[in-house]
C-alpha cells in the first residue's frame, strides 16, 4: 500500500480532494433529508464508487497521459457539481440527461442563468488553479505511474470489491425505505450525484426502448386504475359553453398566493380579483409541471396526462400519437391557433403544436419586437396582447380556439420603470422583490385583453380559461418570501405554495360563479373543459377529472411524488396533516401515496410506450 501511494500521489490527492468536495457540495446544496447515521455514512462513501472507477481507469494510461487525464477529470466533475448546485439553487431539482437535449434553448435561458450565479461560486473552482500550479511546480513529488499489466487484475479486483460494497450498502439503505422512483433527491441520497448519471443513462435507454416493446394488451392495469379513480362529470354543466369560442391563457409563473392580496395597500391582481367574482375559480389547484415547466403545463392542458419526470415531453415524445383536446375541436370545425412571442422552436413547440392539432402557430416572426416593447425574455405582455388581437379579429373564423402564452412574469422578473403599476417588495431577495410588479403587469395585460374582446364583439360568444403554468418563487427564496407572507414556510406550507390559479369565465353565467377549494391539479382542466363544451370524454384517455364534478374526491400528485388530499400532504418522505401541519405516521399517507405512484407510473408507461397508437384497436375490442 505504501508503495502504491508513493507511486500514485497525484491520483490519490485529486481523488481525495474531489471526494471531499463532492460530499460538502452535496450535503450543503441538496435537501436530502438524511435522518440516520447509517444513511449519512453511506451517503458520504457513495461518491467513492464512481471516483475509484474513473480514476482507476487512468492507471492504465502511460505516465505522460495520466497527469492530463486526472486533472481534466477533476475539472469535468467539478463542472458537473457546479451545474447541479446552480440548477438546484433555483429549481430544487437535479439536471437529468434529457435536459441536455433542451440545451438548444440555452440562448433564451441566459437571462435566467446569469441571475443564478453568485459571487461565492468561485469557491467551487478555487482549488483548480492551485492544483494546476502544484502539478507544474512539484511534478516529481506528485507522482504518477502506469499500473503494470500483471498487477492490473489484483488492482481492479480490489477496486471492484470496494465499489460493489458501497453500491450494496446503498441498496440496503434503499431497501429499508419505500420505493421513490419519482423522487430524484432520494436517488441522489442512495447512490450519489455521479452514480446518478450512470443510473439516469440506464433509465434513458430503458425508457427509450419501451415504445419498441409496448403491446396493446398492456392496457388492462391502466384501465382498471382509471376506472377506480374516475368521477362522473357535472351533468348540469354539460354543454354550458357548447359552440362558443375558447380562449386559453397561460399565466407565466403566477401563483395563487398573490390572488386577492395587496402590497403596501395596492392590489397585486386587481383585474383577476374582479374577474373571479364572476367566474369559476379553483383556489386549491396544484402545479404538476416537471422539468419542462411551461411546456409541461401545456401538455397537461391538451392531454390530461402527466408530464415526464425527466426532461420535457415536448422534446422526449413529441412524435407520439396522442388524443389531444383540440382533436374534437378540429372535428367540430374550430380553427385552432397558438400565440407565443418566442422562437417557434423553443421547447420544440413547432413540432409538438402540430401534433396537438394546432392549425396556426403565431410565433416570434408574427410580432414586431424591439428594445422599447421588450424586456427580460421578450415582448411585453401588453404589447403581445395588442399585436395578437388583429390576428383574432381579421384572420380567424369563428368558432375558434386561441391559446395565449404570456411572458413578462418570467424569472428573473425584469420590468422597465415605466411599466410598474405597484412598487417592488422590500426584502433581501431581488427575485421576491421584483415578482410582485411583474405579476401586476401581467394582470393589467389581461384587463386589456378582456376589454379588446368586448370591443370586438367576440366576448359574449367566448369562454375564457386562465391558468398559472407553474410556481414562480423557488424554495431558495422562501426565507425572504416569509417576510411578505407573515408566517414560516414549513415543508407542508411549501407544498401549499405550489398552488396556481385556474379561472374559467363564461359570459352569461356570472350568477353561477363559485370559488371551489377541491384539491386538484393541471390534469383536471381538460376534462372540465370537455364537459363544458358538450364534447365526448370517451374519445380521450384522461387522468384528470372534471373540476366541477360532485363525484370527485380531493387529490393531486406532483411530478416528484408529492401527494396532496384534503386530509394529508406527503412530501420528501414525510406525512403531514393537511390542516394542522403535524407529522403523521406513513400509514396515514400510504393509500394516497400508492395512488400517486400509480398515476405517475401508468402515465409514464403510456408516453414512453407510445401506447395511444393502440387506442383505436383497443376501442374495437
Amino acid at each position: 500500500m505504501k508503495q502504491f501511494l508513493r507511486q500514485h500521489r497525484l491520483m490519490v490527492m485529486l481523488l481525495m480532494l474531489l471526494w471531499l468536495k463532492t460530499f460538502l457540495v452535496s450535503i450543503l446544496t441538496f435537501d436530502l433529508m438524511i435522518n440516520q447515521a447509517v444513511e449519512l455514512l453511506v451517503f458520504a462513501f457513495n461518491p467513492l464508487a464512481f471516483l475509484l472507477t474513473v480514476f482507476g481507469l487512468g492507471l492504465l494510461l502511460k505516465e505522460k497521459y495520466q497527469t492530463g487525464y486526472f486533472f481534466a477529470l477533476t475539472v469535468i466533475l467539478t463542472v458537473i457539481l457546479y451545474g447541479n448546485a446552480v440548477h438546484y439553487r433555483e429549481f430544487t431539482d437535479i439536471i437529468t440527461l434529457p435536459m441536455l437535449v433542451m440545451s438548444g434553448n440555452a440562448g433564451d435561458l441566459m437571462t435566467s442563468v446569469a441571475e443564478l450565479i453568485a459571487w461565492y461560486d468561485i469557491f467551487f473552482f478555487i482549488d483548480l488553479p492551485i492544483i494546476y500550479w502544484l502539478i507544474k511546480k512539484y511534478r516529481t513529488v506528485l507522482t504518477v505511474k502506469q499500473a503494470p499489466i500483471r498487477y492490473s487484475k489484483g488492482l481492479y479486483t480490489a477496486i471492484t470489491a470496494v465499489v460493489l460494497t458501497i453500491v450494496f450498502a446503498g441498496q440496503v439503505v434503499q431497501s429499508e425505505e419505500r420505493a421513490h422512483s419519482f423522487n430524484r433527491e432520494n436517488v441522489i441520497k442512495t447512490i450519489g450525484i455521479f452514480n446518478f448519471y450512470v443510473y439516469d443513462a440506464y433509465v434513458h435507454v430503458a425508457t427509450a426502448s419501451q415504445a419498441v416493446f409496448a403491446e396493446g394488451d398492456d392496457w388492462s392495469n391502466i384501465e382498471r386504475h382509471l376506472d377506480e379513480t374516475s368521477a362522473e362529470p357535472n351533468e348540469s354543466m354539460a354543454g354550458a359553453a357548447e359552440g362558443k369560442n375558447v380562449v386559453m391563457v397561460s399565466l407565466e409563473s403566477v401563483e395563487s398566493f398573490v390572488i386577492g392580496e395587496t402590497l403596501d395597500g395596492e392590489e397585486i391582481t386587481p383585474f383577476l380579483n374582479e374577474l373571479i367574482e364572476d367566474s369559476f375559480y379553483f383556489n386549491n389547484l396544484y402545479d404538476q409541471a416537471g422539468q419542462g415547466k411551461t411546456s409541461d403545463a401545456e401538455f397537461m392542458m391538451h392531454n390530461s396526462l402527466y408530464p415526464l419526470g425527466r426532461g420535457a415531453v415536448f422534446h422526449e415524445a413529441y412524435d407520439n400519437e396522442y388524443l389531444p383536446l383540440l382533436k374534437q375541436f378540429q372535428q367540430r370545425g374550430y380553427e385552432n391557433a397558438a400565440f407565443h412571442a418566442n422562437d417557434e422552436s423553443f421547447y420544440n413547440r413547432d413540432e409538438m403544436y402540430e401534433n396537438l392539432e394546432y392549425d396556426t402557430y403565431y410565433a416570434l416572426d408574427a410580432f414586431d419586437v424591439d428594445e422599447d416593447n421588450s424586456v427580460g425574455w421578450g415582448l411585453k405582455d401588453i404589447d403581445f396582447i395588442e399585436q395578437s388581437m388583429p390576428y383574432i379579429e381579421d384572420d380567424m373564423e369563428e368558432p375558434f380556439f386561441a391559446k395565449f402564452k404570456t411572458l413578462t412574469n418570467h424569472f428573473p422578473y425584469e420590468l422597465d420603470d415605466e411599466d410598474h403599476f405597484i412598487d417592488q417588495f422590500d426584502s433581501n431577495s431581488n427575485i421576491v422583490n421584483r415578482y410582485f410588479p411583474t405579476v401586476r403587469y401581467t394582470d393589467e395585460a389581461l384587463r386589456i385583453m378582456f376589454e379588446k374582446f368586448q370591443d370586438s364583439g367576440l366576448y359574449e360568444d367566448t369562454i375564457f380559461v386562465l391558468y398559472g403554468d407553474h410556481y414562480g418563487i423557488a424554495e431558495s427564496h422562501y426565507d425572504e418570501l416569509e417576510d411578505y407572507l407573515g408566517y414560516e414556510v414549513t415543508p407542508d406550507e411549501a407544498v401549499k405554495l405550489d398552488r396556481v390559479p385556474v379561472i374559467i369565465h363564461i359570459p352569461g353565467m356570472e350568477d353561477e360563479a363559485e370559488t371551489i377549494d377541491t384539491v386538484s391539479g393541471h390534469v383536471d382542466v381538460m376534462p372540465t373543459l370537455i364537459n363544458l363544451m358538450g364534447m365526448d370524454e370517451e374519445r380521450h384517455l384522461m387522468f384528470g377529472r372534471d373540476l366541477l364534478s360532485d363525484d370527485r374526491d380531493d387529490f393531486a400528485v406532483q411530478r416528484d411524488g408529492t401527494v396532496i388530499t384534503d386530509e394529508i400532504i406527503y412530501t420528501s418522505e414525510v406525512c403531514y396533516d393537511a390542516e394542522t401541519g403535524d407529522e403523521l405516521g406513513f400509514e396515514a399517507c400510504a393509500e394516497a401515496f400508492q395512488r400517486g405512484e400509480d398515476e405517475l407510473y401508468y402515465s409514464d408507461k403510456i408516453i414512453y410506450g407510445d401506447m395511444l397508437r393502440f387506442w383505436d384497436e383497443r376501442q374495437e375490442e
